[in-house]
């Protein structure tokens, strides 16, 4: 997925070609799990406003997540009581399906801790 100056480069570049077309070039596409064509209009569009310098919302965060969003290190509960931590998380992590955690409840926050590891902070 192109940023930046490559970004704004690209889009000029092809100049009136269709959204979808313009998309697509710049690299903002998935695949479905059928295996179809996802196109990420979202992801191009706010990859194109940072680009131009419009600032979307200041997160104040430095890490970014797999489609250029900065990552927020805010978690919410699901209607459902789930946590969900997110994809970009777990890859910054380098954690693996299957990797297990000891949770430890303090008050007022949760710990992961590796199964199996050493606890030095109790």
């Amino acid at each position: 997925m192109l940023t930046g100056r490559d970004l704004l480069a690209k889009v000029k570049e092809l100049g009136d070609v269709s959204k979808s077309d313009l998309v697509r070039a710049c690299g903002y596409v998935s695949t479905k799990k059928s295996g179809g064509e996802r196109l990420n209009f979202t992801a191009f569009y706010e990859s194109l406003l940072e680009a131009k310098g419009v600032s979307i919302g200041d997160t104040g965060t430095t890490e970014v997540g797999k489609a250029g969003r900065k990552l927020n290190y805010i978690a919410t509960v699901q209607g459902n009581g789930n946590l969900l931590i997110g994809k970009a998380y777990t890859a910054l992590l380098d954690l693996k399906p299957g990797d297990e955690f000891e949770i430890k409840l303090g008050r007022k926050q949760i710990r992961l801790k590796p199964a199996g590891s050493e606890d030095t902070d109790d």
